[in-house]
């Protein structure tokens, strides 16, 4: 008997509803009722509870679905080519140096160069220690960068400034012009200084540097010579 009764007293709650465990087969006991689980009450909690997980479960799969879309965008954003911006249009750098030239008595440089070459940028810079400063940088027809500084009554702390302090590791002869060569292309981290030409010319200093190989910067100094030949040596 007092077994009985102590399963009798183990409840559940369903639909709001505490409803008595029977340990037997036989109907459920509501407790609030005092009486079996009729079988409507039975098919309506049954019912119920179908529906609360089928909802669950419809809201698991969205998230799970929403979380896999957002993979997929994410991946074919960073697959997808995208086509390389078309490049910036060459600087007409001569126009520019004729149109300074009536500021100085010196020659300012503006080599003609051959078909490959292209300038992407060319300005005049006048420092506070009284030195301008031409300057033209280069794409060359490697693809490799090269530029030319031409410094106006320039003094040896500015060509320092100008090659980062570096030591000249030579020198060599080219269009009938002496230059003092700055070869670094050993260094760890050279950077836009991995080769350099310097010379004076008058009352010039031309400076070459950049990442080019030897014949470019060759093609490049003779250039800069020939603008140069008005020039006292």
């Amino acid at each position: 008997m007092a077994n009985r009764r102590k399963s009798a007293t183990r409840c559940g709650s369903s639909g709001g509803r505490v409803v008595a465990r029977n340990p037997g087969r036989g109907p459920r006991i509501v407790a609030e009722l005092g009486r079996p689980e009729t079988p409507e009450e039975t098919a309506a909690r049954k019912a119920a509870t179908s529906k609360n997980h089928r909802e669950n479960q419809t809201t698991l799969n969205l998230l799970v679905a929403l979380g896999i879309s957002l993979i997929v965008v994410l991946i074919i954003v960073a697959v997808v080519v995208r086509p390389d911006a078309p490049p910036a249009e060459p600087v007409d750098y001569q126009t520019t140096a004729s149109q300074i030239q009536p500021q100085f008595d010196e020659t300012i440089v503006s080599p003609e160069l051959g078909d490959g070459w292209r300038a992407n940028a060319a300005q005049l810079e006048n420092g506070a220690d009284g030195i301008s400063s031409w300057y033209v940088g280069f794409i060359t027809p490697s693809d490799n960068f090269a530029a030319m500084t031409q410094g106006i009554d320039a003094n040896p702390t500015w060509l320092a400034a100008q090659l980062r302090n570096g030591f000249a590791t030579g020198t060599e002869t080219i269009a009938g012009i002496t230059w003092d060569v700055y070869d670094r292309r050993t260094a760890e981290d050279p950077g836009n200084l991995a080769y350099a030409l310097t010379t004076t010319v008058g009352e010039s200093t031309i400076v070459l540097f950049g990442t080019a190989p030897n014949e470019e910067f060759t093609e490049l100094a003779e250039a800069v010579a020939q603008e140069l030949e008005g020039s006292s040596r």
